[in-house]
């Protein structure tokens, strides 16, 4: 595509994932540490580093590591952006099938 954003691809690839789309679901609650991402799942602590990177370099979250603890949290501006993206389809499309709506409508 032209002219779309390379970290739209990234969050898409990133949210394809269930678990990362969980772990999102659990940091619009407020920031995490990475142990309690990884919490409710049944995978090792480097499984769920290999995830938080994925979403990280994807834009959607970002980290902190202040001491010991590694503290996630919601990035929102790549989420605004898809957004964006998505509205600018939709505008279009519901242009097109007015025009459609139009045409038929003619006799």
């Amino acid at each position: 595509m032209l002219n779309q954003p390379a970290n739209l691809d990234l969050m898409y690839q990133a949210l394809a994932d269930p678990t990362r789309r969980a772990m999102l679901e659990r940091l619009t609650r407020g920031p995490a540490s990475v142990s309690q991402l990884a919490e409710p799942f049944a995978m090792s602590l480097p499984a769920v580093v290999q995830h938080l990177q994925v979403l990280e370099g994807s834009g959607l979250v970002k980290t902190e590591k202040i001491g010991r603890v590694r503290t996630c949290t919601l990035d929102t501006t790549t989420m605004q952006q898809a957004e964006q993206w998505i509205n600018d389809r939709r505008t279009a499309w519901g242009k097109r099938l007015d025009r459609l709506a139009d045409f038929l409508g003619e006799d």
